[in-house]
């Protein structure tokens, strides 16, 4: 019976700390678009460095984010490989579990870039980060390529997650668009892959977020060593060949990985 009640009071404790988070982030980005980056605007006028600075910015706020919701006991999490990161240029693709999983990774990240949906400009809570930051929205069109691969030759880390969207909870094998593909095969960029896992069904795609799982769940962040892409398409005799076959290595490396994903974590947090 005490057992009983503890859990539900973990439960409740649980769903409030949740509805406390996302209110808090909301505010914090409002503040950010009608305060901080008008003024970070006219401090400095030079794009580039605004830009700098704002992902510097981003990135230190999300790490308070996510400490404040391990803090409050939403979830737990390890790390591992984090010194794979420590580079610049880096074409970083993750698989896509849960809403959180950009924000874990931009804290993780120094000067990381990433493509965001267009429908994040309308929004006053997200607007400010995505123009001031600099950040790619994914209805660039033709030149998409092009600007993801300015972002890595000035010395960005780009994000992807090459499934375009949450995984569904139905989703596995994962599907992925060829976007990322083709942007490491025209580029001739190496992949650092990034494997992300939950213990639980939590801020998944099509799962509100105040459906929050029975116990406190677990995420797993690993950095795997760059996939060579030269070496896997060497003897494609074309870009889109070599795009979809490496398309479909990601595919099969996330879907052995994912399953291989259920040994205790080893760093914790």
């Amino acid at each position: 019976m005490l057992e009983f009640v503890a859990n539900r009071l973990g439960y409740v404790w649980r769903l409030c700390a949740t509805a406390l988070s996302f209110t808090l982030f909301g505010i914090g980005g409002l503040l950010l678009w009608a305060v901080v980056f008008p003024v970070l605007s006219l401090v400095v006028p030079q794009p580039a460095r605004r830009s700098l600075l704002a992902k510097a910015l981003i990135q230190r706020l999300f790490k308070l984010f996510v400490g404040l919701m391990h803090g409050l006991g939403i979830f737990t999490y390890d790390l591992r490989g984090l010194e794979k990161l420590q580079r610049s240029g880096l074409l970083v693709l993750a698989n896509h579990p849960t809403l959180i999983d950009v924000v874990f990774l931009i804290s993780l990240i120094e000067r990381a870039d990433c493509i965001v949906k267009a429908q994040l400009l309308r929004n006053p809570s997200t607007r400010g980060a995505v123009q001031t930051a600099g950040y790619i929205c994914n209805d660039a069109g033709a030149v998409l390529i092009d600007r993801c691969h300015a972002s890595l030759q000035s010395g960005n880390n780009l994000i992807i997650f090459p499934e375009g969207t949450r995984t569904p909870e139905a989703g596995f094998p994962p599907r992925l668009e060829r976007g990322a593909a083709n942007l490491a095969v025209r580029c001739k960029l190496d992949v650092t892959p990034v494997l992300i896992h939950c213990d639980q069904s939590f801020l998944a795609k099509g799962v509100p977020w105040w459906k929050i799982p029975p116990q406190r769940p677990h995420l797993s962040i690993e950095v795997h060593d760059d996939l060579k892409v030269a070496a896997l398409v060497a003897d494609c005799p074309s870009e889109a060949l070599a795009a979809r076959r490496l398309s479909e290595h990601l595919i099969q490396f996330f879907t052995a990985e994912i399953r291989n994903d259920r040994h205790p974590a080893s760093a914790g947090a």
